[in-house]
């Protein structure tokens, strides 16, 4: 596992130079009563791409709604037993008949408009299953095609513009999700067939869907989609599929600003201490956010990150409250994080890329509410900004509740908003004490006060863009699910989804609720983390919680800790008698680690360059004879396939030390051998990597060994 101070110093410096060339300044925004531009597929894509538009109202306006095959016995929060009803699947607006078959109706819409996100979830259709889009009144689909082909496959949209999610069990797919727009002048119908059907007046069974699609205002000029103008623009399509996975490199501008809250070097921070920094008058925006957060270097510490709390002012108001960890999207822990607004890469480097307007002040503030120092790197690269009377400030905001029972039913809260403003997206993190699937809940978000939600989900999985509770690590621009423990749906889990051309405009409030509906009888613990944009003036139900975000983190039992081995010769006590030029050897401490038990607390830990490195150990044998010989060590995602020997004698088989997170290995046979003088030596040697390994893929790690009769 990489060296913490070292990524400290290193990663930041190197990667703050290549982000702040990175960061670009857009034209500036349409003028007041100026025409308005007309909506097109081409015109949608780059807007998906324009970091800069997502904090300015909309223009044209539009309302986000969603189609879903929400069990249609939820009526009204007063009817706690329809309300909570799980049946979420093939409920269909209705059926026709087009040209002797039976289509089953998903959405049916008055334009102008433009489906901006759809997934699908279930078994794979049976061969022959068509989805077709009519649009503008059309007798023939614009869109036809085999679903998985259309919402996942390279067919339609080439990834990620369709993309799956955590591929499903045996005869099911992933998450399908597909973010093409589909723009319409007038209107669109969505429908689904299935041929050979045995009853062809009942709905096909298994088939989930969530559909979300913008309405404009009438006039709004839209130019409808065609496969002619998909085909067209495919220059334009590429651009931007290669954007979402790795945003462009473009002229840097000699406007920019690197702001520094550590100033050159590192800022220790002290536990209940906070260190803040102004950024330049404004008008101005953020651009981008740069840190590295670790604990004492010395001891080569990862704090949660849960109790590290970013806050940030913009023009007198307090916008962003909320722990580091869940402001990126990792939640709990350290797991690497790929998206279009927030990365994480492990162990303690993250950035993100929301853009945050200010009119005249800003200042940016790390908050320690932990037990132990915190060593801190934060950079900020701000830039020009037109502030006019759509622009909009951004907000974070975090709640945690411990304990909640899953008996009753219930809808949690993620935020309630009042003013006016766009809703971007948000993080859960939970923590689940057994296995049992938590995400059955349901998505409700009510905009402007509406008598019924027009966000009313499918699951809790199917929200944040993937099925059937898959404990898979998975990532795309939009949506992550960066953290799993396992085993099944044990421990914590984040999911964290960020929208863009589904954003949810609000002109005087919205509430995001979340059903609590697990499998189990248990309690479990909710942290979200929202993220909107609003005009000044805007407030919501969520503040600080300083002592929530200083709460201890529930942990599984297998959660690294010291054991008890009985005859442990620890490696870490051992004499070095050898080792390769390029190997690092040090003792590591198992705060570091993440699951299992380490003898007397602590290994020995060989950063490793590549193979053909090695460590010689000796260690005394107290009796003569023959000796089985037993090491544990420790597996973790950087580390490599490793030869033993012992007084030159190899073990019996090579060992792949690499797993995705670290943990103690538990024993490692090595075989029967003969001390030599009263003594052994062990050679641990790198010959090899697992195709999954990161990094440098050679580092590993030595606990102890156990000597005893063959």
């Amino acid at each position: 596992m990489m060296n913490l101070k070292d990524s400290i110093a290193v990663r930041l410096a190197a990667g703050a130079v290549g982000l702040l060339v990175a960061c670009v300044l857009v034209p500036a925004p349409r003028a007041a009563g100026a025409e308005a531009a007309t909506v097109t597929l081409e015109g949608l894509l780059k807007e998906m791409i324009d970091f800069d538009a997502v904090a300015r109202w909309p223009d044209p306006p539009y309302t986000c709604r969603q189609a879903s095959s929400y069990d249609r016995r939820s009526k009204t929060p007063s009817a706690p037993a329809g309300w909570f009803a799980n049946n979420d699947w093939s409920q269909f607006i209705r059926s026709e008949e087009t040209k002797g078959r039976r289509e089953w109706v998903l959405m049916d819409a008055d334009g102008p408009g433009c489906v901006v996100r759809q997934w699908w979830g279930g078994k794979f259709p049976p061969k022959g299953a068509l989805l077709r889009f009519y649009l503008d009144g059309a007798d023939e689909p614009a869109i036809e095609g085999p679903p998985f082909e259309i919402l996942a496959g390279e067919a339609f949209a080439p990834k990620p513009l369709s993309i799956e999610n955590a591929h499903g069990a045996p005869g099911a797919p992933g998450g399908m999700n597909l973010y093409l727009p589909i723009p319409y002048a007038k209107h669109c119908k969505i429908t689904y067939s299935e041929v050979n059907a045995k009853d062809a007046n009942k709905p096909p069974e298994g088939r989930w869907y969530n559909i979300e699609y913008r309405t404009y205002p009438a006039g709004t000029k839209v130019k409808t989609f065609t496969m002619a103008e998909l085909k067209k623009i495919g220059e334009t399509v590429a651009r931007v599929c290669k954007t979402l996975f790795e945003p462009e490199l473009s002229s840097p501008s000699s406007d920019l600003k690197r702001v520094d809250l550590s100033g050159d070097g590192e800022q220790i921070l002290e536990p209940g201490r906070q260190v803040s920094v102004a950024f330049p008058p404004g008008p101005a925006a953020v651009r981008r956010i740069l840190m590295t957060i670790v604990g004492e270097a010395d001891r080569g510490y990862l704090p949660d990150l849960r109790s590290a709390v970013l806050r940030i002012e913009f023009d007198g108001g307090e916008a962003v409250w909320c722990p580091i960890g869940d402001f990126i999207g990792c939640g709990i822990g350290y797991p690497t994080l790929s998206s279009w607004y927030r990365n994480a890469i492990f162990p303690c480097t993250m950035w993100c890329n929301w853009v945050m307007p200010y009119q005249k002040s800003a200042r940016i503030t790390v908050l320690n509410l932990g037990k132990d120092r915190l060593n801190v790197r934060m950079a900020a690269i701000v830039g020009p900004w037109q502030w006019d009377s759509r622009s909009m400030h951004f907000h974070a905001n975090w709640r945690q509740e411990r304990g909640i029972p899953t008996r009753p039913y219930k809808d949690w809260n993620y935020i309630t908003i009042q003013g006016k403003g766009v809703y971007m997206g948000d993080t859960l993190a939970l923590f689940n004490p057994v296995r049992d699937w938590w995400g059955e809940g349901d998505e409700k978000i009510w905009v402007d006060g509406e008598s019924f939600p027009s966000h009313f989900g499918t699951g809790s999985e199917d929200y944040y863009g993937y099925s059937y509770g898959n404990p898979t690590v998975f990532h795309g621009p939009f949506s992550n699910q960066p953290r799993v423990d396992g085993p099944g749906n044990m421990g914590h889990t984040t999911n964290t989804r960020t929208r863009i051309l589904d954003a949810i405009p609000f002109t005087k409030s919205i509430q995001t609720d979340m059903e609590i509906w697990h499998w189990a009888d248990c309690k479990v613990n909710y942290a979200a983390a929202t993220y909107w944009y609003a005009l000044p003036g805007a407030t919501s139900n969520r503040g600080p919680s300083p002592e929530e975000a200083a709460a201890p983190i529930p942990e599984r039992p297998d959660r690294a800790r010291r054991a008890k081995i009985g005859g442990a010769i620890e490696c870490e006590g051992m004499a070095v008698v050898g080792h390769s030029p390029g190997a690092a050897v040090e003792t590591q401490d198992v705060n570091t680690l993440q699951f299992g038990s380490w003898s007397g607390g602590t290994q020995l830990f060989v950063r490793a360059k590549g193979p053909g490195d090695f460590v010689e150990l000796k260690f005394p044998v107290a009796e003569p004879g023959a000796k089985k010989v037993t090491l544990y060590g420790t597996t973790s995602w950087d580390y490599g396939i490793l030869r033993f020997s012992i007084n030159g004698k190899p073990a019996a088989k090579e060992w792949d030390a690499c797993t995705r997170e670290s943990r103690a290995s538990g024993p490692i046979e090595l075989g029967v051998f003969e001390p030599k003088d009263g003594q052994m030596v062990l050679r641990v040697e790198v010959v090899g990597a697992n195709p999954v390994s990161r990094g440098t893929k050679s580092y590993f790690g030595l606990d102890c060994v156990v000597l005893s009769k063959p």
